[in-house]
């Protein structure tokens, strides 16, 4: 019985990466450009396997593909499926967790160096007919600035290696890590408010969810030390970008280097645009040609390895092995 796997959306410029795993594997693979629950239905009616970007997949979804056995995420977030409803009906879900560890981490260092030498701000000026650096005085030598990273999983433990090799004191935050305790990296484990207090960067590397979502807020960003940058290069949701234009413009946040949004692509009127001291970047900070390869062939072939009895590099909801369906008869 031959099998058959759909992408749901991509916007990548190709998938040859994809067709490529697919051919070896012998599998069937289309593509579709879904943006409704409804058209992923359709398109995947006879599908055994799908591949998802931004397309919708619920539990209305799910059960109208009742040969549905394999969902693969194009990225490490899941926050666009409903993790539950597949779990309850045997469908395994795959991401790709540590594809971009070093690309993330490296624009979320780049971000920070932007905003702590006052780089792109001297370009614009520059170009304006402005030769001068008063306006992105006070900088400070990297080794007497405190680097916070809140969240030290795979790309925030990256993160906190690169801050430490710049010089930077280092400390984190994690709720899974124990306050007081020494990670491999050698960074101090400290609470959240201590973190806010001291950090004069702080780095953002956490999932998004009902409990990280607005987690920086305007309460969140009043307990920051004056002066601070915040980047975020994981979820948009996390920050409440409103908030942030607030700190920026009353000085409470010297900077801010913004890689996600919580409307992607940016809205053009967005009071952001207008803030001298941000850094924005179009949710480019997964991207190298070596990440992009390897996102692709990953994602979808967890997808095959599972349609074909294999067991994939990486499952998200393991607990739906205990309730694999069957094929429809």
């Amino acid at each position: 019985m031959s099998i058959k796997i759909l992408i749901t959306d991509c916007d990548h410029d190709s998938i040859e990466v994809e067709c490529a795993v697919a051919a070896e594997a012998g599998v069937e693979l289309e593509l579709a450009q879904c943006h409704t629950e409804d058209e992923v239905i359709a398109a995947a009616a006879n599908a055994d396997g799908i591949v998802v970007q931004y397309a919708p997949i619920t539990a209305k979804v799910l059960d109208a593909l009742p040969n549905l056995k394999s969902i693969g995420r194009y990225g490490v977030g899941v926050d666009t499926l409903d993790i539950q409803a597949a779990t309850d009906r045997g469908v395994i879900i795959s991401n790709v967790p540590d594809y971009g560890t070093e690309d993330v981490s490296d624009h979320a260092i780049a971000l920070a160096l932007t905003l702590g030498r006052g780089t792109a701000r001297m370009d614009r000026e520059i170009r304006a007919g402005q030769f001068s650096l008063e306006s992105i005085k006070p900088l400070h030598r990297f080794n007497t600035r405190v680097f916070g990273v809140l969240g030290l999983g795979l790309i925030g433990s990256a993160t906190a290696r690169k801050a430490k090799g710049l010089g930077y004191e280092v400390i984190g935050f994690d709720p899974t890590r124990e306050i007081g305790s020494v990670t491999d990296e050698g960074v101090a484990v400290v609470s959240q408010a201590d973190l806010l207090a001291r950090a004069d960067v702080i780095s953002l590397h956490m999932p998004l969810n009902k409990h990280t979502h607005h987690l920086v807020d305007d309460e969140f960003l009043n307990n920051v030390k004056t002066g601070a940058v915040l980047i975020n290069t994981c979820r948009g949701g996390v920050v409440d970008t409103d908030a942030v234009v607030r700190a920026l413009e009353s000085g409470k946040l010297y900077g801010a280097g913004l890689d996600v949004f919580e409307q992607e692509p940016m809205p053009g009127d967005h009071a952001i645009l207008n803030q001298p001291n941000a850094v924005l970047t179009p949710h480019a900070a997964w991207y190298s040609e070596e990440s992009y390869t390897e996102l692709k062939s990953r994602t979808i072939g967890n997808v095959i390895d599972y349609c074909l009895g294999k067991t994939p590099r990486n499952i998200y909801n393991p607990a739906a092995l205990e309730n694999t369906r069957q094929p429809a008869n």
